[in-house]
C-alpha cells in the first residue's frame, strides 16, 4: 500500500529506495560504467604510423612525393614543396632537380622523420651507391659522366622488359648516341606526358618538349625514373651487340635489331598482337 503523503525531509516527487532498490541501481550504475570504458575500444583506431617506407625501381619522383606524404601522414603536396626548402645534396647538372635520385630502397621511419629527412635520406644513398668506383669506371668507358649514367640507367629501367633485357637496351642507348641517331624512347614521352603507356601516336612524337627524344637529339635533360642497382649496372656496362632496335612484341618477348626493316615487322607483329581479337 503507497503512503501517499509526503514524509519530512524529503522533497516531493523524490524515490524512497529499499534495501534491494539500491543494490539493483548499483548494479545498474556499474554495467554503465563498464559499457563507458567498453565503448572507446569499439571505435576504430587511428592507423599506426608506418615503420618503413619502400620505393620500387623506377618510379617516377611524383610517385615518390606522394608515398612519403602518405606514409608521414602529411597534407598532399608536402613532400614536393620541401624539394626547394632541403639542401639536398645533388649533382651541379640536376639544377636541384632530385630525379634519379630519390634512390629506389626501404627506408625507415621514426616519429622524427619530416619530407627534409627523408628526401636526403634518399638522395644521400643514391650518392654512394654512384660514387663506387665500378660507376665512374663504367661512366668514362662510355663516354658519359655519372648524371648521364644516370639518365640512361632510368631510361633502361622504363623500357626493359625484364632485368636480363636491361644491359640490351643501354646497348641500344649508347649506339644510337654513337652513331648520332635520335633516341627515340617512347619511355621520354610517357614521362613528359605524365603517363604511362605501351602505345605512342605520331602526333605525341611531334611534342614540343625538351624530353622528345623522336625530336631532339641526345640524352633528355635530366633522369626520367628513379633507377636501382640493376638498371644501373646496365647502364655502366652495357651487353655488347650492334642492336639499333628493339620492341616488347608480345611480355617476355622483346626483340632486338640493327636492321630497320627487321624491326618494322617486329613493330608490326607488335600491333597485331595489341588488337583485340574479333
Amino acid at each position: 500500500m503507497h503512503n501517499t503523503t509526503p514524509r519530512r525531509g524529503l522533497k516531493r516527487g523524490a524515490i524512497r529506495l529499499t534495501r534491494r532498490g539500491r543494490i539493483a541501481l548499483i548494479a545498474i550504475g556499474t554495467a554503465a560504467a563498464a559499457t563507458a570504458v567498453a565503448v572507446p575500444l569499439l571505435l576504430p583506431e587511428e592507423e599506426p604510423r608506418p615503420k618503413t617506407l619502400t620505393i620500387p625501381e623506377g618510379w617516377r619522383s611524383v610517385q615518390v612525393y606522394e608515398a612519403v606524404d602518405k606514409a608521414l601522414d602529411v597534407p598532399a603536396g608536402t613532400t614536393k614543396q620541401a624539394v626547394s626548402k632541403t639542401d639536398l645534396k645533388l649533382p651541379g647538372d640536376a639544377g636541384g632537380n632530385p630525379e634519379g635520385y630519390l634512390f629506389p630502397a626501404t627506408y625507415p621511419l621514426s616519429s622524427q622523420s619530416t619530407p627534409a629527412s627523408v628526401l636526403s635520406y634518399m638522395v644521400n644513398t643514391a650518392n654512394k651507391k654512384f660514387s663506387g668506383g665500378h660507376v665512374t669506371a663504367g661512366a668514362d668507358r662510355n663516354a658519359v659522366n655519372v648524371y648521364q649514367t644516370v639518365t640512361i640507367a632510368s631510361m633502361v629501367e622504363a623500357e626493359a622488359d625484364n632485368p636480363a633485357d636491361m644491359g640490351k637496351v643501354a646497348r641500344v642507348i649508347y649506339n644510337r648516341l654513337d652513331r648520332g641517331m635520335p633516341l627515340q624512347m617512347d619511355s621520354t614521352i610517357n614521362y613528359a606526358l605524365n603517363r604511362s603507356t605501351l602505345r605512342t601516336t605520331s602526333r605525341d612524337t611531334k611534342i614540343g618538349s625538351p624530353y622528345n627524344t623522336y625530336a631532339r637529339m641526345g640524352l633528355p635533360p635530366t633522369p626520367i625514373a628513379n633507377p636501382g642497382e640493376a638498371a644501373m649496372r646496365a647502364a655502366t656496362s652495357p651487353t655488347q651487340g650492334d642492336w639499333l632496335y628493339f620492341v616488347t612484341v608480345k611480355p617476355g618477348d622483346t626483340r632486338f635489331t640493327a636492321n630497320y626493316e627487321e624491326q618494322q615487322r617486329n613493330v608490326a607483329e607488335f600491333n597485331r598482337n595489341r588488337q583485340p581479337a574479333a
